[in-house]
């Protein structure tokens, strides 16, 4: 499949600041593939969830992933934070390959905010231990300094101090998921990969929490991977744009270029979809066997 890929002018950022044209995180030819089972007597199939998808993001950029559920966001997303192991490809930060024997290590450069905050969130421990938790694994300070820094990191994202000593299910969804953003917060990464972090979250709670991780990024210098499939969303977060379908990246560039002059059929597929005027008019007929 025809890859299209937007000219590069210099790069829309929500805080006003052009990123920096450092590369931090680059995926080269980035594959997985799973096995599927057909029955008993049936020669095994294979998936391409991830196939072959290459891309990189600047320093202090944010760059958002879109696609349907199913086309391998999240799955691209695993393989990052050394959840999965690619098929084959390679994961480089500040340009050097990371093997998975420095999972650990990685942990304290990329760190995760995903869709659902109270699914992971551990409902046996407080607010206060669940963002410490990072801070013992990693031995960081002496107790008395990891609780000064998980006060600062959840006054940091507007929790009241009487929460701290709560447990997830006292919490509202959007207090759980600023919990979840102190937690991925607490080691200082350089990158956050944000996997559909407001998806389950109300309109007016979404809003809070896409304002709060843009103050974040502009006060400690953040590089986010923001995989999401609602464009609204990343039309109001992200610089660039990069578009999945079936494993693949099919088109990449600018915001700009992505939403105002999409060059291929899914892209415009998606956009139509998302932005129809008026709802009573439908989405617009798009062939889908031109791109399958």
């Amino acid at each position: 499949m025809d890859t299209y890929v937007a000219p590069p002018p210099v790069a829309f950022t929500p805080d006003g600041a052009a990123a920096s044209q450092e590369i931090a995180l680059e995926l080269c030819a980035l594959s997985r593939s799973f096995k599927l089972k057909r029955g008993l007597f049936k020669t095994p199939g294979t998936i391409h969830a991830v196939n072959d998808v290459s891309l990189r993001i600047r320093k202090g950029e944010t760059l958002g992933l879109v696609g349907e559920s199913g086309c391998g966001k999240s799955t691209l997303a695993k393989m990052l934070l050394g959840l999965l192991e690619p098929t084959s490809g390679n994961v480089l930060v500040d340009g050097k390959e990371v093997d998975p024997g420095q999972r650990r290590a990685l942990a304290r450069r990329i760190q995760p905010i995903f869709q659902d905050p109270y699914s992971s969130l551990n409902p046996r421990r407080t607010v206060a231990d669940i963002v410490g938790v990072p801070l013992r694994l990693h031995h960081v300070g002496t107790p008395a300094e990891q609780a000064k820094k998980v006060k600062e990191m959840l006054d940091l994202v507007g929790m009241p101090e009487r929460t701290h000593r709560q447990y997830p299910n006292q919490l509202s969804g959007g207090q759980r998921q600023r919990v979840a953003i102190a937690r991925a917060l607490v080691l200082r990464p350089d990158i956050l990969i944000c996997d559909e972090p407001t998806s389950a979250l109300d309109v007016s709670v979404q809003a809070q929490i896409l304002n709060l991780l843009l103050d974040l990024k502009a006060e400690f210098r953040l590089t986010y991977l923001f995989i999401s499939h609602d464009l609204g969303v990343v039309e109001h977060l992200v610089d660039r744009v990069a578009v999945m379908y079936r494993g693949q990246i099919v088109e990449q560039g600018a915001r700009a270029d992505i939403f105002e002059r999409p060059q291929h059929p899914y892209t415009r597929m998606l956009l139509a979809s998302a932005l129809t005027p008026e709802p009573g008019l439908g989405i617009p007929a798009i062939d889908r066997d031109a791109f399958a």
